[in-house]
C-alpha cells in the first residue's frame, strides 16, 4: 500500500518511494520528491499561473518517456486546471501548479515541468523572451557560453536584461522579462537576433534547425517563443542519466564555463546550497518592475 501523507490539508498517496529512477546515481523516487519539497519556494514562483506540459518518465530516463499537456488520468478534483486555446481553434484544459500540494502530486507522477512564455490569464501574450542555446557535437556548453555572452550584450543594447540558466541537458537558456507582447512578435524578434548572431559569429552559430548544419556549432533556437511551445522550467529535474537540474546561474559562472564546462552541471543535491548562497537568480523574471517593452526593429 502506498504511504499517505498530508500536504496543506490534502491527502496524497505517494507511490514506489524506494524505486530507483536514476541508476547512475542510485537516486530514488523518494529523493526526487524530497528535492521538489525542499526547492518548492523557488520553483513554485516560476510555475504559478502557467499552464503546464509534463514530460513523464515514471520508469526513469531509460524507460518510456511521454509528453502530455492534458491533465493525467486520475487527476484529483482539487488540482486547478485552466482552459487553454489550441491551434485547431478548440480549447483544452491544462494543469497549473499553484501550491505545494499540487506540486507534490505532480512530482509523484515523475515529470519534467515545462511552461509557456505566457500566463494563463493572458494566453498568447509573452511576458518573457527565451533563447535556447543547443550545442551540436563536438561543440559543448562551452561554446554556448561564448554565444550567450554575445547575446547578453546584444540584448542589453536593446534595453533588455538577460538572465541565464542551464537547460539541465546539454545547453543554456537565456531569459528576459517583457511587458506582455503577442508571442508571434517576440518570436520574430528572437529570430532576428538568431540570424544576426549567425552573421556575426558564423564559426559558432546556426539559426536553422537542419541537423546537417549543426555539428560543431550552437543552434540558437528562437522557436520556443511561439505561443504553442514550452521550455523546461527553472529548477525542474531532467530525464537524463543523472538527476540534473535546469539551474539559474550567474554571468560569472557563464564566463568560467567557457574554459570548464563541467562547472555548469548541477544535480539535485547542489540546488539547496545554491539557493542559500544566491537566492533565486531568476527572481527578476517575476518582478514586473524589471519588465521592458519588446524592442522594435
Amino acid at each position: 500500500m502506498s504511504p499517505i501523507t498530508e500536504v496543506e490539508g490534502r491527502r496524497l498517496a505517494l507511490s514506489n518511494l524506494d524505486k530507483v529512477l536514476y541508476p547512475a546515481t542510485g537516486t530514488t523516487k523518494g529523493e526526487v520528491l524530497h528535492y521538489y519539497a525542499t526547492t518548492a519556494g523557488a520553483l513554485l514562483a516560476h510555475l504559478r499561473n502557467r499552464p503546464l506540459s509534463f514530460l513523464r518518465y515514471p520508469d526513469g530516463p531509460d524507460g518510456q518517456l511521454f509528453f502530455t499537456k492534458n491533465p493525467p488520468p486520475g487527476t484529483p478534483s482539487w488540482v486547478t486546471t485552466v482552459e487553454v486555446p489550441r491551434s485547431d481553434d478548440r480549447a483544452a484544459r491544462q494543469v497549473v501548479v499553484q501550491d505545494l500540494s499540487t506540486l507534490m502530486w505532480a512530482a509523484n507522477l515523475v515529470v519534467e515541468f515545462h511552461t509557456p512564455q505566457w500566463q494563463a490569464d493572458d494566453p498568447g501574450r509573452a511576458d518573457r523572451l527565451v533563447i535556447d542555446l543547443d550545442p551540436g557535437a563536438p561543440a559543448t556548453v562551452a561554446e554556448c557560453c561564448e554565444v550567450a555572452l554575445w547575446l547578453r550584450d546584444r540584448l542589453a543594447a536593446d534595453g533588455l536584461g538577460a538572465y541565464p540558466k542551464t537547460s539541465g541537458s546539454k545547453g543554456l537558456h537565456l531569459l528576459a522579462p517583457l511587458e506582455p507582447t503577442p508571442s508571434d512578435e517576440v518570436t520574430a524578434y528572437a529570430k532576428a537576433l538568431a540570424v544576426e548572431a549567425e552573421s556575426v559569429l558564423p564559426h559558432l552559430v546556426v539559426h536553422r534547425m537542419t541537423r546537417a548544419l549543426r555539428p560543431g556549432k550552437v543552434f540558437v533556437d528562437f522557436s520556443q517563443n511561439s505561443a504553442s511551445k514550452t521550455t523546461a522550467a527553472p529548477y525542474t529535474l531532467r530525464a537524463r542519466e543523472e538527476p540534473t537540474v535546469s539551474t539559474p546561474v550567474t554571468w560569472e559562472e557563464i564566463e568560467a564555463g567557457r574554459a570548464d564546462p563541467g562547472l555548469l552541471v548541477f544535480r539535485a543535491g547542489d540546488i539547496g546550497a545554491r539557493l542559500g548562497r544566491y537566492g533565486d537568480l531568476l527572481g527578476p523574471l517575476i518582478n514586473r518592475n524589471r519588465a521592458r517593452p519588446l524592442p522594435r526593429r
